[in-house]
């Protein structure tokens, strides 16, 4: 009887993973598809946990580049979730970055969930792999 609870708890939390994911990847934000590097050497400044920049290629608003721990990166679509236009961004300030239209805020830790209305949608995110030890790839 356990076993089989056990199996069905499972499950339970299988779909629910599944279905938040699916929630993460949809987005307001237009597609746009984009792959770029970024050179540590040169960005040294997102080799320090906490730091995060903007960079305007890539993206349908530009793409902001945080580092959460050494390694450790996240991407997000600078566009605003609340005023979808590439006029709209929001711009980055360590592990937070504010929209210059409406002031919604976004933490940049996970899923760029806004901190701050009126935006209620988190920033699209983007994919960050390591290539070595000194170039990040960035691209959906």
């Amino acid at each position: 009887m356990i076993k089989g609870f056990r199996k069905f708890l499972f499950l339970l939390v299988m779909i629910a993973l599944t279905n938040s994911c699916k929630d993460i990847q949809e987005s307001n934000v237009p597609d746009i598809p984009f792959s770029f590097t970024i050179n540590l050497v040169i960005d040294n400044e997102l080799t320090i946990p906490g730091n995060s920049k903007y960079y305007p290629v890539g993206g349908y608003g530009g793409v902001i580049v945080y580092c959460e721990l050494p390694d450790s990166y996240y991407a997000f679509d600078a566009t605003c979730t609340y005023e979808v236009s590439q006029n709209c961004k929001v711009k980055p300030a360590g592990p937070t970055g504010e929209c210059g239209c409406c002031k919604s805020q976004f933490i940049f830790i996970g899923t760029g969930m806004p901190i701050k209305s009126p935006a209620a949608a988190p920033l699209r995110q983007y994919q960050v792999s390591k290539i070595n030890s000194f170039t990040l790839r960035v691209y959906n």
